[in-house]
């Protein structure tokens, strides 16, 4: 990819991806020198988004396997036919290629979600491919990654349950870009682009207090995870249905407190000691961000 092509592509992704130019420009760059990349950064940051977006813009295939402690092997690399076997014998007509063979076969983009939750067994079928630019499978022989080929897995460094350590050997392959939230006036744009039709029926006061409560649910002491954007998405959607459901305004405090009850409450995680539940916190945050304010003159009496 020349300079002037890659400057394109950012500039053509730059309208579509809300706020990442920088992190466009990085992607694009690892992308075309060839190397592998690890996205790290909370849920809901955009990084499954900024991945697809190059790939449609690329028109390069795009392969997407979610992380869990059942991605083996097998499920990953891909398994003969079985009744086919009995058949023709192993012969290479009749495997079923997974994910990892497909891409590497047709030169796409293969992406891992929450990589640190695979087993180490499966991680090292993909260190061994990211070193030597070829997948070895028993009885099928040697497939070797077609121009293109790249693998991009992404992770969650705050989330330590049910995830694993991640090796120095998959640091050593591949470039790591961090991720984290955008800013204020970026979530608002997101909102406003994924429920254009809710967010002007509930009004811009309401979309700039729902991304409010949500970026308060990142710092709030008593919280070990907030919320991502999504729950800004939620919370404007499900207030609108609620709204019209009670003949009601969104900013009526029983419809507001209700939905963001309903959008956020889920969405966050309480830390270990604390005596408050997600409940009384998403209370606390909505009487801050959502809740009618007293008039001036109140204030002063």
């Amino acid at each position: 990819m020349s300079i002037i092509n890659a400057r394109q592509l950012v500039d053509h992704l730059d309208a579509r991806v809300v706020g990442r130019r920088a992190e466009l420009e990085q992607v694009i760059a690892g992308l075309a020198a060839g190397r592998h990349l690890l996205l790290e950064g909370p849920p809901g940051t955009g990084k499954s988004t900024l991945l697809r977006s190059i790939a449609d813009a690329l028109h390069s295939g795009f392969h997407f396997v979610e992380g869990n402690a059942e991605l083996t092997p097998a499920r990953l690399v891909g398994t003969f036919d079985p009744a086919a076997v009995l058949e023709r014998g192993y012969s290479p007509d009749v495997f079923l290629d997974g994910p990892l063979t497909a891409a590497l076969r047709d030169g796409s983009l293969l992406y891992i979600e929450e990589i640190n939750r695979i087993p180490e067994e499966t991680l090292n079928v993909l260190i061994s491919v990211m070193s030597e630019g070829a997948l070895e499978v028993p009885r099928l022989g040697s497939v070797i990654a077609a121009d293109g080929f790249r693998l991009v897995a992404a992770m969650n460094p705050f989330d330590a349950i049910g995830t694993a350590r991640i090796s120095g050997a998959v640091y050593d392959r591949v470039c790591r870009l961090e991720m984290g939230y955008q800013e204020a006036g970026d979530e608002t744009r997101i909102v406003a682009d994924r429920c254009s039709d809710a967010a002007g029926r509930v009004g811009q006061v309401f979309v700039d207090g729902a991304v409010a409560i949500v970026r308060a649910t990142r710092d709030h002491p008593d919280l070990r995870t907030g919320s991502s954007v999504r729950g800004s998405i939620d919370l404007v959607l499900v207030a609108d249905q609620l709204a019209a459901l009670r003949d009601s305004a969104a900013l009526d405090p029983a419809v507001s407190r209700d939905a963001a009850q309903l959008a956020l409450s889920g969405r966050v995680r309480v830390r270990d000691g604390c005596t408050r539940s997600a409940t009384d916190i998403i209370d606390e945050l909505w009487a801050l961000h959502l809740a009618p304010k007293p008039e001036a003159s109140e204030q002063a009496d």
